[in-house]
């Protein structure tokens, strides 16, 4: 295990902390349970009692931690605090916190449960030595979920892979129904992307027809179906170019004719327009133009309903990407939660509105965006654009 809080630029958290009128920011870990925690200061390894880390507007970086782990900090690059027992655990948080304004991450009323990382019970001890409790929202998108310039370019990389896989997959799919099954084509992708030197920590989702409306449909042996001809297709797979990166995150759709039937094409067009419009959106972002996910949620919505199919649109339009492949910075989400952040310079984010008709079919269109000093940059660099059918 080791802090080594190389992704911080310290000067410029101090600087934010001071203009959000804090005294400092409260790093909570326990087993893993804030991913926050572990990307902002590099924590590897695993924890097994609880870690805190504070990080003050003035003055250097404290590291809480109990004496049995205390090995693995002794390169911190601040002051080790040790304790023994939750007596002298909360001896010293207060010593820490009492009557200064903290930044932590809790989300009022668990709004927004990416943000809601610290237990009630810590945040109940923290209030009840005298802490002024703020949410660390805006830390959060800048310090945990921007991406490096290095990860950048990684995730272009494992983005043009995986849309090149995508793309030849679906194709092969669709030219050969009553053979392919949902099963082999996943097969077949998951070796596509192991070949391409690509980190795949889930198998993708591949799903014909009616199984194609479980927007959380996985593929087994047990229920593994054929394709039909003149079915839907989805392929929905994502991975990363190195084990410590920010992933690449895609759906690829196509059908197995050649003449796409009216209620296939409009669902097509409606989940494409959506994502062009949030899409067209983004790319008109610019630092400190107020952009935030509930708008382009909102945007992508207002197209679909439309269309006529808004009850059919079940999740909301986009996640951040990070370390994780749902991260922790800003959603495109005014639907399962009112997420109000504002995108900030390094922010990346999946953007993938979709339909869903139970027994029939559904189609989701899923791209990656990422806001860099000079503006915004969509991945793959070829989106698709129509469904993927036989020659």
């Amino acid at each position: 295990m080791a802090i080594t809080l190389d992704r911080l630029n310290m000067d410029e958290l101090r600087g934010m902390l001071k203009s959000l009128g804090l005294d400092g920011w409260l790093l909570y870990d326990f087993k893993g349970a804030n991913p926050i925690a572990r990307r902002v200061l590099g924590l590897g390894g695993l924890i097994t009692r609880r870690v805190f880390v504070w990080l003050p507007a003035t003055g250097v970086p404290v590291a809480l931690v109990h004496r049995i782990e205390a090995h693995g900090f002794a390169e911190f690059p601040g002051t080790l605090r040790l304790y023994g027992s939750w007596r002298e655990l909360e001896q010293e948080l207060a010593s820490l916190v009492r009557g200064r304004r903290v930044a932590l991450e809790t989300s009022p009323s668990g709004g927004v449960p990416y943000l809601d990382r610290v237990p009630a019970g810590t945040v109940h001890v923290l209030e009840r030595i005298g802490a002024v409790l703020s949410g660390s929202a805006p830390l959060v998108s800048r310090f945990a979920s921007a991406w490096s310039a290095a990860e950048r370019r990684d995730h272009e990389t494992a983005a043009d892979a995986i849309a090149t896989i995508a793309r030849a997959a679906v194709a092969d799919a669709v030219r050969a129904p009553g053979t392919a099954t949902e099963t082999s084509v996943q097969r077949g992708v998951t070796a596509a992307m192991h070949r391409a030197g690509l980190i795949v920590s889930d198998p993708p989702v591949v799903a014909f027809g009616a199984n194609a409306a479980n927007p959380h449909y996985e593929p087994r042996p047990d229920r593994d179906i054929v394709l039909a001809p003149h079915t839907v297709v989805l392929l929905d797979l994502w991975g990363r170019a190195k084990p410590d990166t920010v992933f690449a995150d895609q759906t690829w759709m196509g059908f197995s004719g050649a003449a796409v039937p009216d209620d296939v094409e409009r669902v097509w067009m409606a989940v494409r327009d959506a994502r062009d419009t949030a899409l067209e959106r983004v790319r008109r972002w610019r630092a400190g133009s107020g952009l935030t996910g509930a708008m382009l949620d909102d945007a992508a919505r207002e197209v679909v309903a439309a269309r006529g199919f808004g009850e059919a649109f079940l999740h909301r339009t986009g996640h951040s990407i990070d370390g994780e492949l749902h991260g922790s910075g800003p959603n495109l989400d005014n639907f399962e939660t009112n997420d109000t952040r504002e995108f900030v310079t390094g922010v990346g984010f999946s953007v993938e509105p979709g339909v869903y008709l139970p027994g029939r079919f559904g189609v989701r269109s899923e791209v990656n965006a990422y806001l860099a000093d000079d503006g915004a940059h969509v991945t793959p660099r070829e989106i698709q654009r129509e469904l993927i059918r036989p020659d």
